[in-house]
């Protein structure tokens, strides 16, 4: 195994921890989001709650697709 390849197994190895990143970013604001609506029942709560949820889901999917995005570029840079 070279250089080149060890560099491609650490590079990809960094782009899924970052996408764990993300994901774990994404489910706090989930959590958080039906905590809130769960636990509390004012309206001002419940649009926090329902915020938080909707930012999560904007933070998964922008992890995923940055995820996606940054594979095939580190394809194609070591191919």
């Amino acid at each position: 195994m070279n250089s080149d390849e060890l560099a491609a197994i650490r590079t990809h190895l960094a782009n899924e921890r970052t996408v764990l990143a993300y994901v774990r970013t994404a489910l706090a604001f989930l959590a958080t989001g039906a905590a809130l609506i769960h636990f509390f029942t004012s309206p001002a709560s419940t649009f926090a709650g329902c915020s938080f949820i909707v930012i999560g889901a904007f933070i998964l999917v922008a992890g995923v697709i940055r995820f996606v995005i940054v594979r095939h570029r580190i394809n194609k840079l070591f191919a």
